[in-house]
């Protein structure tokens, strides 16, 4: 098999063929990297500060801009701990020139998006503030390096402003205290073991976070941040870089630096010769999961032999993991999933990791595999098979990034720079990395591989740990095992890797490709539409936004929605199994091998009214890409009795890890609730699975993806109409169509769901057993829009959302102080997809809390929400939710995944009858018409028509609460409106992840139901 093919020069792009043509480089191994970062204007102010200046137009008009500072967690002293993040939140809210958190509403006012983790990160070894602006006016970009400049000297920290935020460091704090932050606190203590990192954890201490006092604040900020500790990036659609220089000088160098700063220490992670063990035992865990980490110094990149070193450890880890897959799927594997990376833990120290996911009870098991594997490859190394797999994936990853050089996003150059001024990590350019791949990689030899498997010696610096709901291994087991698997190896006993036989061709016998009925020109979406012989419906738009990227999605009418109670679980199965097994006429294990150096994927999907495959591919592997989904139409699965098995284990193991998740009741409760006990919208249970037919999932997975003339594709992304027309026509057009339709549903004919809101208020409170109190809130309401106004009611319930998220946000964190965050989510899925009827769904708002007074903040939700009914938003307010939005539209019609959705939903829109190019005219034609039409009037009227008015008459409100004493439960509530009382709630569990838990975004959300209905 070649693994490197050598297309034919008729199917490659001008682009490939370029980077075919880029030439080698002479190069010694001892050469030097350059210290000077590749593209951009780079220097220093006399004052210290460091700048990064780079053009660069994708997206349009956009600037991405970061604030580096060498200042972490690491550096706190005892009273200090949790005070570098507590300065992160701070800078938001107050600083010499901006006071009562004014950022967050300029950013908000020029549709940058604010939120949880996207504007700012503490770690241990640094602060990183980064903004995302619109600069197409001028004084834009002026401003957004302003508030930077603020940051890095004018921070206040008054007692007022301290107090304010107090709530929302502390409520991410408790948010960080569920059962994935304590596993990992746990692991970073072990790691980090004799050194300071040990104990200075970013989140930092609750008790700091109560009591600190300003002076501390204060003192840490001012001995710490000075400008020779920091960088100004600016990456952006600029004229030219030397204005924005002029700028940074403007807003930063009349700063005095101090005279004698402190310099910033270094802290050193102490190794050690014997191994440490943990088996940690984690109620509320997930799964039963292993850990081997391997610490080594950071070795800084500097020679070009440094960054051949780099390419044999991205080939090493590419190799191990590919056998860790293989192994996960034969016969009693011993884990569900395994993997391996290395990684920079803090600035001193980087470790090489292997972690697995395995069956209850089976971590023995799990460490001995993973141990016996690094151990084999030692012995053995990896094959030249392996070895050529790996290289020709690096291959392909380096072309795509080549061709796409000139379209990379400003925010991943801008994190480059980032990483060169705090972690020295040289920026070479795309083009010189290319070259050095295309260089190297072929003298990579297997051994020179292999030799990384020495890093995973337990001997020196190893961390081994696992962690378990309910207690199995003991430390006494880990030792047992190391001790063992050091003696196969010493004895020689570890066979070596045996590799399987890899088909050449994915398709076995090419198929007589179809022909075109009837063809459609759309000049207003730049569209062209295909209707072939066999029936189905192809749209394609070709576009120029990536170079490397092509998109797909194909969707058909009926869904599980016209399953049968009894059958229903075990169709929804099918895709799971039918995965197991290889929907593409290969084992997935098979598959993988046979796309190396390509870069083609196709996934399916089944939802209550639609069922869909979507893929992603380079221009020049739209052939296999388009293989894949003959093979999905063509392939007949049969289960395996191993295939099934190994499934129902995952499965089994999915349910029990959601049993014990104090999540689950409460997203269950909420789905009841709103929804009802359905079987649809029940949670699938352990005796559920034990009914499981799978053969029945096995032959309605078949059914589902049979008939192509039931099935509309949209295809957009870099692609020649003269090369991809003749692969539409024969791997599209030659899907065979059945004699009689199989699944052929009209949409108007469609079963829909049992959905019903409750007509009255309900509040609930709903108490799980937790290990450290969490609390979450969802306030829900009912949504119904009219069929003769939808069009625009659509786009209103998107602005109006957004309009919720963020007066509730101002008023619960900016105004109280006693949250971290808070999301409105749209669900408009409630109907079939009919172009009869309403329109019903619902508008939720999620936010954590300290569990005291979740209650007291729901009112003040509610109170909120009904002054913007009864009084209406500001002039500023609708102005911002506009600009956010519009902001949001601009990057996307730059994005080939936006025109995909688009495209997609005016094939899927109530009003689509036959013209896509109509149907997304009178789509873009409400949205303006919304827009222009907005007010603070008809914002307010909006909100009384589509939630109910007045909002406190109609709505569902439920709680987590830990679990506690019955005297409690009965006083916790008392203030509600105690429609429903609950006692402790029955932990049922969760079979999906749901729009329930707290989101951090305004979107329009149907992923419930199906992910492409969108009714509008």
């Amino acid at each position: 098999m070649d693994l490197l093919p050598g297309e034919s020069p008729q199917i490659l792009s001008k682009s490939k063929l370029r980077f075919r043509s880029l030439k080698l480089v002479n190069v010694n191994e001892g050469d030097v990297l350059s210290e000077t970062p590749y593209g951009v204007d780079y220097g220093r102010l006399t004052n210290g500060l460091t700048y990064y200046v780079r053009s660069n137009s994708k997206p349009k008009m956009r600037a991405a801009l970061a604030l580096a500072v060498k200042v972490g967690s690491v550096l706190e002293e005892e009273e200090e701990r949790g005070v570098a993040h507590i300065v992160e939140h701070l800078a938001f809210s107050a600083t010499k020139k901006y006071t009562n958190h004014d950022i967050v509403k300029f950013l908000e006012s020029i549709g940058a998006e604010f939120g949880a983790c996207q504007n700012a990160v503490t770690s241990a070894d640094e602060t990183v503030y980064e903004l995302f602006v619109p600069v197409d006016k001028p004084e834009l970009l002026s401003q957004a390096i302003s508030v930077l400049a603020e940051f890095s000297s004018e921070v206040r920290v008054s007692a007022d402003d301290l107090e304010k935020e107090r709530g929302a460091v502390l409520e991410e704090y408790r948010g960080s205290r569920n059962a994935n932050g304590r596993m990992q606190d746990a692991h970073w203590v072990l790691m980090m073991e004799g050194s300071k990192y040990a104990e200075r954890l970013p989140i930092g201490l609750e008790k700091v976070i109560r009591t600190v006092s300003p002076n501390i604040v204060k003192q840490f900020y001012k001995k710490w941040y000075h400008l020779q500790n920091m960088a100004l990036i600016a990456v952006g659609d600029f004229p030219d870089t030397q204005s924005v220089v002029e700028l940074i000088k403007i807003h930063f160098e009349d700063k005095i630096p101090a005279l004698d700063p402190p310099l910033i220490p270094q802290f050193t992670v102490p190794s050690h010769a014997e191994p440490r063990f943990s088996s940690l035992v984690e109620s509320e865990a997930a799964g039963s999961a292993v850990m081997i980490s391997c610490k080594v110094p950071v070795d800084e990149l500097k020679t070009v032999k440094g960054y051949r070193h780099l390419l044999a450890e991205s080939m090493f880890f590419h190799a191990l993991n590919h056998r860790f897959f293989k192994l996960s799927r034969k016969k009693d594997p011993p884990y569900f999933s395994c993997s391996a990376a290395a990684d920079v833990l803090v600035r001193p120290t980087k470790a090489y990791i292997m972690t697995s996911a395995c069956k209850q009870n089976g971590t023995t098991m799990a460490l001995e595999s993973m141990l016996i594997e690094v151990a084999r490859v030692r012995m053995h190394g990896f094959s030249e098979r392996e070895i050529s797999i790996s290289r020709a994936l690096l291959m392909s990853e380096i072309e795509s990034a080549y061709l796409e050089r000139d379209q990379m996003q400003s925010t991943n150059l801008r994190d480059e720079y980032i990483q060169h001024f705090l972690r020295n990590e040289p920026v070479v350019g795309i083009e010189y990395e290319a070259q050095l791949h295309k260089t190297l990689l072929p003298y990579i030899s297997a051994s020179e591989v292999s030799k990384y498997s020495e890093n995973f010696r337990t001997s020196c610096n190893c961390v081994i740990k696992t962690i378990e709901p309910q207690a199995a291994a003991t430390v006494d087991d880990l030792r047992t095992v190391v001790s063992r698997v050091n003696s196969f190896e010493e004895e020689g006993s570890i066979s070596p890797w045996d590799d399987e036989s890899i088909p050449e061709e994915i398709v076995s016998v090419e198929p007589d490709p179809g022909h075109v009925v009837q063809q459609f020109e759309y000049s207003s979406i730049g569209a062209t539409e295909l209707i072939l012989s066999n029936g189905m419906r192809v749209c394609y738009k070709c576009t120029d936004f990536f170079d490397d990227q092509v998109l797909f999605t194909g969707f058909s009418y009926g869904g599980l929605s016209e399953l049968q109670e009894c059958e229903y679980f075990s169709c929804s199965m099918g895709p799971t199994i039918a995965g197991e097994i290889g929907v593409f006429g290969h084992r997935p294990s098979v598959l993988s091998d046979m796309l190396a150096g390509k870069r083609a994927e196709v996934g399916t999907s089944l939802g209550a009214y639609m069922r869909s495959f979507s893929g992603d591919c380079s221009p020049t592997d739209l052939e296999t890409a388009l293989q894949l989904v003959y093979q999905l139409f063509v392939t007949n699965l049969e289960p395996g009795e191993e295939d099934v098995k190994i499934v129902m284990q995952m499965a089994e193991e999915s349910v029990r890890a959601q049993e014990r998740d104090p999540y689950t009741a409460f997203a269950n409760r909420v789905r009841e609730i709103n929804y009802g006990n359905s079987y649809f919208f029940r949670p699938i249970k352990i005796g559920d699975l034990r009914k499981v037919d799978p053969f029945r999932a096995c032959e309605y997975f078949n059914n589902c993806f049979k008939d192509p003339s039931t099935f509309t594709v949209v295809i957009v992304g870099n692609i020649d109409p003269a090369i991809a027309c003749p692969l539409i026509l024969q791997y599209l057009g030659g899907i065979p169509r059945p004699p009689k339709p199989i699944l052929s549903f009209k949409r108007d004919e469609l079963k829909g769901l049992p959905f019903t809101f409750p007509s009255t208020v309900i509040r609930e409170i709903v108490r799980s057993p937790m290990v450290e109190a969490q609390c979450s809130v969802q306030l829900c309401f009912p949504v119904e829009l009219k069929n003769e106004n939808m069009m625009e009611d659509v786009h209103l319930t998107g602005l109006i959302s957004k309009l919720l998220e963020t007066k509730i946000l101002q008023v619960l964190r900016f105004k109280h102080g006693q949250i971290y965050s808070a999301g409105v989510s749209v669900f408009l899925g409630g109907n079939r997809p009919s172009r009869l009827g309403n329109i019903r769904g619902d508008i939720s708002v999620n936010f954590s809390c300290d569990p005291e007074i979740s209650s007291t903040l729901v009112n003040l939700a509610l109170d909120e929400i009904l002054r913007l009914q009864e009084e209406g938003p500001s002039d500023d307010d609708v102005s911002t939710i506009l600009e956010v939005e519009q902001r949001a539209h601009e990057n996307g019609l730059q994005e080939n995944y936006y025109w995909l959705e688009r495209i997609l939903r005016s094939y899927q829109s109530r009003i689509y009858s036959g013209d896509v190019g109509a149907s997304f005219q009178i789509q873009d034609e409400g949205r303006t018409r919304v827009r222009s039409t907005l007010t603070p009037l008809t914002a307010q009227s909006a909100l009384q028509r589509i939630i109910p008015f007045p909002c406190k008459k109609q709505y569902t409100v439920v709680i987590l609460m830990p679990q506690s004493s019955r005297f409690k439960q009965l006083k916790s509530f008392i203030s509600s409106i105690p429609v429903h009382y609950s006692t402790d709630a029955k932990a049922y569990n969760l079979n999906v992840t749901l729009k329930y838990l707290p989101v951090c975004n305004a979107s329009l959300q149907s992923d419930m139901i199906d992910s492409q209905f969108f009714p509008g």
